[in-house]
């Protein structure tokens, strides 16, 4: 059967780039509920029950002589077909352009498309990235005059927004929570289950479309809990500087209870204060986190 196939290769595939990139923020993969239904469908045989693409990131640090180690990020997610069709990357730093960021991008698919049609090829997407990344970064280095002016003042703003759900379960949701925060390049987490909670961080004009969009869907209830506003000078320095994850991923922590649709709170806590947050906990939920 070939869907199984192209299954097990991204499986294998997966594994073999869980090896090569160890560490907990060079391989992340953003939608856990997709790699599980991956890993059933395969240990079942069948494609049954499988309704969601695999969705990673996987950050790469290169050395550049204007700066220390600069983080190039790729976004990919694997169509069900992959590898007979090529996966979705998206290759984001601080260091492009938006210009340099699509001529980059429209380059790296044309490799791909040229050498790689029908093989795994996020290894060799990841190596052309490392050798050439920095050809891109050197194109129209000068700033344009009017660059400074068109920004509007509302992207001169670090935003983190963190929402509370009565819920968060429908499969839909979850996947436009991930892709929504993909396409506006945002970092956080969601947390699916009863309830939900979901942080979102980024210039505030992202955070506000974000919300926009979330804010339309049918909720039994969901507000945003706590805001944080962080003026900044400089969108690269300001944005990255601020953040406090490094990409935006759903996390599940113990899952339990009868519908299996509860976490382990003191994990959250946990993953919160890890990353500076642990106050938030008290402020969700009325109690000390521990």
């Amino acid at each position: 059967m070939v869907e199984m196939e192209q299954a097990e290769a991204q499986l294998s595939e997966l594994d073999l780039l869980a090896s090569m990139f160890p560490s907990e923020n060079e391989f992340i993969v953003n939608d856990q509920l997709a790699l599980a239904e991956l890993k059933d469908c395969v240990e079942k045989r069948t494609m049954e029950g499988r309704s969601s693409q695999v969705y990673f990131t996987i950050n790469v640090s290169l050395d550049f002589s204007e700066a220390d180690m600069v983080t190039f990020s790729l976004s990919c997610v694997l169509p069900f077909k992959y590898p007979t069709v090529l996966p979705e990357i998206t290759v984001r730093s601080v260091l492009l352009s938006r210009s340099q960021q699509t001529q980059l991008n429209a380059d790296l698919i044309a490799y791909l498309q040229k050498n790689c049609l029908g093989d795994v090829c996020i290894l060799n997407a990841t190596e052309w990235v490392r050798e050439h990344a920095s050809e891109y970064v050197s194109r129209d280095a000068s700033p344009s005059p009017n660059k400074q002016s068109s920004l509007q003042p509302v992207d001169l703003t670090f935003t983190r927004l963190w929402i509370y759900s009565h819920h968060i379960y429908n499969k839909c949701k979850r996947r436009n929570i991930l892709e929504w925060a993909k396409e506006l390049s945002l970092s956080g987490f969601s947390m699916p289950g009863k309830p939900g909670v979901v942080c979102v961080e980024g210039p505030q004009s992202a955070c506000e479309e974000f919300w926009s969009r979330l804010r339309k869907l049918n909720w039994k209830r969901i507000l945003i809990r706590h805001r944080e506003d962080i003026p900044f000078d400089s969108i690269a320095d300001g944005v990255e500087g601020q953040r406090k994850f490094s990409v935006f991923e759903e996390k599940a922590f113990n899952v339990h209870g009868a519908r299996g649709n509860h976490m382990d709170f003191g994990q959250l806590y946990q993953f919160l204060n890890a990353r500076g947050c642990g106050d938030v906990f008290q402020m969700f939920f009325g109690v000390e986190g521990q």
